[in-house]
């Protein structure tokens, strides 16, 4: 059942590099629940109606969503030299990232734990021919 050296494993692995473009944030105040709310629209999108529908997007995370989509499009158009106007979203995904936790203070001496969430969000783009 060996599949061969460590090595060997290793080199086919990384030979099957993702050349999609791609964009993250990472740790950015605002919940995974809530960005998913706002990624779920734009997924399957070309470009130009997902930056539309995120710019009219009453949501705060529309605008850190519009920063990462449009430092996507840039990835694709400077380092791998992909024409923008052929680019749709392929996956848009928001993880959960640490949680700070602070404390409010209630009455009769109690302490209530506030969670305050953060997320990664990440982009993945793909040309439509």
């Amino acid at each position: 059942m060996a599949r061969g050296h460590r090595s060997q494993i290793k080199r086919e692995r990384n030979e099957q590099k993702d050349m999609r473009p791609k964009a993250h944030a990472k740790f950015v105040r605002v919940s995974p629940s809530k960005a998913k709310i706002v990624l779920d629209q734009i997924k399957g999108k070309d470009i130009t109606s997902a930056l539309g529908i995120l710019s009219y997007s009453p949501r705060y995370a529309s605008d850190v969503i519009i920063k990462v989509l449009k430092s996507a499009v840039a990835n694709a158009e400077n380092n791998l030299g992909m024409d923008p106007a052929q680019l749709f979203v392929e996956e848009a995904v928001a993880n959960q990232g640490p949680t700070m936790k602070r404390i409010r203070p209630e009455s009769k001496g109690r302490a209530y734990r506030i969670l305050k969430k953060t997320s990664h969000i990440s982009i993945v783009l793909n040309s439509k021919h």
